[in-house]
C-alpha cells in the first residue's frame, strides 16, 4: 500500500490534468487542527479534499467538521483515498458545472 504523502502526490498531479485552470494548495497541517489536506480554487468554486490511504483510515479531530462545513457552505467538501477519487473528481465537477448553471441563469 502506498504512504498517504505519495497517495497525496498523485491526486494533486490528476487534479492538476482535470483542472488545469485551478489552483491547488497543500496546506500546512500544523496551522490550524483538522483542516482538510487539499485546497481547490476554480473560478466555479472551491473544495477541500483529506486525503487518506484508504476508507477505514482513523479521522482526527475536527476533519468531518471541516469537510462537512465546506459543503454547508455550497461548495465541495470530502475524504478522498484510492478506491474512492473518480467518485470525487466527478463530485468536484458536478458541483461545479451547477454552480456555472446557475450563475448563467441568474445573470439572464
Amino acid at each position: 500500500m502506498k504512504k498517504e504523502n505519495k497517495i497525496q502526490s498523485d491526486i494533486i498531479s490528476e487534479l492538476n490534468e482535470l483542472f488545469p485552470d485551478s489552483i491547488i494548495l497543500k496546506n500546512d497541517p500544523n496551522y490550524k487542527q483538522g483542516i482538510p489536506d487539499l485546497v481547490l480554487l476554480d473560478r466555479e468554486g472551491w473544495a477541500l479534499l483529506e486525503v487518506k490511504r484508504d476508507a477505514e483510515a482513523s479521522h482526527r479531530p475536527n476533519q468531518d467538521y471541516y469537510v462537512n462545513k465546506a459543503n454547508e457552505m455550497g461548495q465541495y467538501g470530502s475524504f478522498i483515498y484510492p478506491q474512492n477519487k473518480q467518485e470525487v473528481y466527478n463530485g468536484i465537477q458536478e458541483t461545479f458545472t451547477s454552480k456555472r448553471r446557475r450563475s448563467r441563469i441568474s445573470r439572464g
